[in-house]
Order: C-alpha cells, then sequence, then structure tokens
C-alpha cells in the first residue's frame, strides 16, 4: 500500500478513533471496559439512537450513509502461508428526496488485509500502513493491469452511482442487475460496469433507508470521507490473543459552497483474533456491526460512564459543525487530548474530537 505524505497529519488523528475490546475506548480515556466487553455484543440488535431530522422544507433532501463490512475471507496461518484477516468494506452515501428519487450517490470501497505467522507474529508493519480506499487507488487498485478488466473499480462504481441518480429504489434494482448480480447483458451499464453490483445495489438500497433530513438542500454537493488506521492491531503471545484491527471512520456530508448544511459520522471497527500458532480465534462469519448500528452495546456508558454513547455524541458534534465552514470545525477548541472545551459542545461531546475534525476536513476538500 503506498504512503502518501498528505495523510500524515490525518494519521495522528486516526488513532483516536479507535475503540475498545478489552482496551480502554480512546474517545472516553477513562473506560473501564471488560475483555471481550464489545466483542460480545457485535450480534446484538439493538438500534442505534435515532438522528434527529431537521425541518422538512421545499428542496430539502435526506442525506444517508451506509457502511457494509465482510472479513469473511481470513484465514489461519499454516506452516507454509501466512495468516490473514481480510477486509472487504463498502461505504455509499446517498441524497435523497421526498419521494424516494435518488439526487446523488457516491460509492467507495476498502479492501485490506493485515498478516501473521503461525507463532502469532505480526507481518505487516501495522503502524507504517497508509490504507487507501479504492477510490483513492484509482488504477493502482489494479482491476485493469491485472486483471483485464474494462474500467478500473472507482470507474466501474462510478458508473453504478450515476446511474442510481434520478432513479427510485425500485427502479434502480430492477434496471441495474440481472438475476445473476451483474449488469444485464446488452444494457448501457454493461458497457462501464462488468462487475458483481449485487451488493453495492443492496448498499444504496441501505444506505436510501437510513437516509434523513439534517439540513440539506438541492444544489448542494455531497462528500464521502473515510480515514482508516489498523495500527491497534497486535501480535498474540503466551497470555494474550493477536488482535488484526481496521478502523475505518466515515462520514457523509453535504456543504453549499464552503458551508456544511448536513453531516452524518459512523465507524466500524473489524477484529478479527488469533492465537500464538497463528490460528483465527474470531467467527468471521458473523456480521460486523458499525458503532451506531451496536448504540448502546458499543458500552461507553454502561462501561465507562460517559455521559451519552458513541452514536448519539458523533450525532450531537455532526449537528454542531452543520451550519459551519471547515475552518470553523477546524478551530473548535479542544484541549490536550482532543477534547472539545467549548461549552455548548461539551454538554452533549466529551469524547476527544480530533478525528472527527479531520474526517471533516478530508471530505471539504
Amino acid at each position: 500500500m503506498k504512503k502518501i505524505s498528505f495523510f500524515l497529519t490525518l494519521a495522528l488523528l486516526v488513532s483516536m478513533l479507535a475503540g475498545c475490546a478489552g482496551t480502554p475506548v480512546v474517545y472516553y480515556t477513562d473506560c473501564t471496559c471488560p475483555v471481550d466487553s464489545h466483542e460480545a455484543s457485535v450480534q446484538a440488535t439493538t438500534p442505534a439512537a435515532p438522528v434527529p431530522e431537521a425541518p422538512a422544507v421545499e428542496g430539502a433532501l435526506k442525506t444517508g450513509l451506509h457502511i457494509a463490512t465482510g472479513i469473511s475471507d481470513s484465514k489461519s496461518a499454516a506452516a507454509e502461508e501466512a495468516g490473514e484477516a481480510k477486509y472487504d468494506v463498502t461505504m455509499v452515501a446517498v441524497l435523497v428526496d421526498d419521494s424516494g428519487v435518488i439526487r446523488d450517490c457516491i460509492i467507495d470501497g476498502i479492501s485490506t488485509s493485515i498478516q501473521f505467522d503461525t507463532y502469532g507474529s505480526l507481518k505487516t508493519q501495522v503502524d507504517e500502513e497508509t490504507v487507501l480506499t479504492k477510490n483513492e487507488l484509482g488504477e493502482n487498485y489494479g482491476m485493469v493491469a491485472w486483471g483485464g478488466a474494462i474500467a478500473e473499480w472507482d470507474e466501474q462504481a462510478a458508473a453504478l452511482a450515476s446511474y442510481a441518480v434520478g432513479k427510485t429504489v425500485e427502479e434502480l434494482k430492477n434496471g441495474a442487475i440481472d438475476e445473476t448480480g451483474k449488469a444485464p447483458a446488452g444494457s448501457d451499464l454493461a458497457s462501464s460496469a462488468t462487475i458483481y453490483l449485487g451488493g453495492y445495489v443492496s448498499a444504496i438500497e441501505a444506505a436510501v433507508a437510513k437516509a434523513v433530513h439534517l439540513g440539506a438542500q438541492s444544489g448542494d454537493t455531497l462528500k464521502l470521507a473515510t480515514i482508516t488506521g489498523i495500527d491497534s492491531s497486535k501480535s498474540a503471545d503466551a497470555e494474550n490473543a493477536g488482535n488484526a484491527q481496521l478502523d475505518a471512520n466515515v462520514t457523509a456530508m453535504t456543504m453549499n459552497g464552503e458551508t456544511i448544511t448536513s453531516c452524518v459520522i459512523n465507524a466500524v471497527q473489524a477484529k478479527v483474533a488469533f492465537d500464538a500458532t497463528g490460528a483465527i480465534t474470531s467467527d468471521v462469519s458473523a456480521p460486523v456491526q458499525t458503532k451506531n448500528e451496536l448504540g448502546e452495546n458499543y458500552g461507553m456508558v454502561a462501561w465507562g460512564g460517559a455521559i451519552a454513547e458513541w452514536d448519539a455524541q458523533a450525532a450531537s458534534f455532526a449537528s454542531y459543525v452543520t451550519g459551519k465552514t471547515a475552518a470553523d470545525v477546524a478551530g473548535i477548541a479542544v484541549d490536550a487530548g482532543t477534547k472539545p472545551t467549548e461549552a455548548d459542545l461539551t454538554s452533549s461531546v466529551t469524547i476527544a474530537i480530533g478525528g472527527f475534525q479531520a474526517l471533516i476536513a478530508k471530505a471539504a476538500q
């Protein structure tokens, strides 16, 4: 994976977005989560706290964000082959009108892995990796060079996103894919997107279902950005399991000029545990829920005594920055741990916000 100097500053901040499973939630440094408390709740189904909607006005659009994560291709280490935690993350941001028509859509993804050997030692230099999205990789993702594809992944994803605009979900599903999950043979979409589209169409459908009025208006520009790190990973030893961990922090945001008009923030913390022989001990077939999906089961209130759960605090921050510029957000006063010190924010947000500020700065570029 390339190391890009532009992200060095952001990389200093991304580590603040890691959560906990046997280690403190760094957003709330007094967290005393018991070992594996968060992993035990991964399959919980308690819904996230509802995002408060802005009053709908003429021309108002709903902003939606969906993140889907898979780790099922991960494998244990063997005598002649390294073990590997493999991550496949799909992210979709949408703008939707009140009749259900998609007015804008962005699709991106993350495909990366962390390797470890039969001694449970990490082989990937996790503190030196810069994890880029598929859109950021562009031609370096390699579908054309190595797979002979008609177009690179980012171009094919953009073709599907463009096809979705102006359609309802049902119209999209009926026209974008056939029974195989690919674009129908002979269609305009098939000439520009030959990858399997079924999962991306499902992700668009989920993003539309989550879309709410947060202040976006017709004519606003939709943004999708993520900052991803793997530096919370650790090797196994005789007493402790190893942990291959990907932390992806994502925002869907709209802007009118330099002003943020709506904002959604979410994160996924995908973990693959392995023992001192390099054998995976996690259930990699289990669903990986986002922090917003985990809601109260993320455990910051129950185990850390936080004033509100992560999803509620992230939503409060997103609401606070709406109406501000990226420069305003960068200038929010924080302490040495990047927790906010402004009185009108500290009443609802006590977690570190340095990572959030970096995420907004990246989205606003």
